[in-house]
């Protein structure tokens, strides 16, 4: 028996995230995901049932240049010979970058250290021909330097309660956010989070709110408050999935 480690790259615009979802008591995969065409394929190449861990979910829409997963198998297939089949089966808009085989004991989500997510957002008073799936569009223009100092109030071990969308199970809303910038580029706006994890939709709720706060809706001082509160009423809209691409994910 093999592990095998998975660095993929994938354009979400078309799939319903990366989890597969199992809408009745039969487990029948109704949903198109990530990880239910990696399996599939990956299942006919190695002539086995293969079961994709991925480092954790993206929800539909949601993008990544640095997903990483692994499986097992029995096989005995060359990596690079592994790699070539994939990507020449895979859908143009889902890549395996790199392949390796890992130790058994290799889990690509219990092993994470950390993930780091870039919410991109264009900020001029017209759209883009050639981004527009992978950018926010914001007409008004955005205060970057009271939305950076805004975001330095998260970083830290923190109760993120107020950023947490309805889950279908409890979860400890407790996370501690390592690193937190908000860079102008031009008419580009990156904002890079890394955590130690998330909790559902939280970058998303993060960025609704920043995007208030910058175009004035929410007062200076209004991230802390809101931290405080523990109350999802509290923060901003959710941000569109489009803006959001997994960069990297630490072990």
């Amino acid at each position: 028996m093999r592990n095998i480690k998975i660095e993929i790259e994938y354009d979400g615009t078309n799939y319903n995230g990366w989890q597969i979802q199992q809408r009745n008591p039969d487990s029948i995969r109704t949903e198109k995901t990530i990880q239910g065409v990696i399996e599939r394929v990956l299942s006919g190449i190695l002539q086995e049932e293969i079961k994709v861990s991925g480092s954790g979910r993206t929800d539909s829409g949601v993008h990544a240049v640095g997903q990483i997963a692994n499986f097992k198998t029995k096989s005995k297939m060359p990596m690079a010979v592994m790699q070539r089949a994939l990507n020449s089966l895979l859908p143009k808009d889902i890549v395996i970058v790199d392949i390796e085989e890992a130790n058994l004991n290799f889990h690509a989500r219990f092993d994470a250290l950390s993930k780091t997510y870039r919410y991109q957002i264009l900020n001029r008073a017209y759209s883009t021909a050639f981004d527009r799936l992978y950018q926010l569009h914001v007409p008004y223009k955005l205060d970057v330097k009271l939305m950076a100092r805004e975001a330095r109030v998260l970083i830290g071990r923190k109760d993120f309660k107020s950023f947490q969308a309805a889950d279908k199970k409890e979860r400890n809303s407790i996370r501690n956010i390592k690193r937190f910038s908000v860079r102008e580029d031009g008419t580009i706006i990156n904002i890079d989070i890394e955590a130690n994890g998330f909790l559902y939709n939280m970058v998303r709720n993060i960025i609704g709110t920043l995007i208030e706060i910058g175009r004035g809706k929410l007062p200076p001082g209004s991230m802390r408050r809101i931290l405080r509160a523990k109350d999802r009423a509290q923060a901003g809209p959710t941000a569109p999935a489009k803006g959001l691409c997994l960069l990297r994910v630490k072990y």
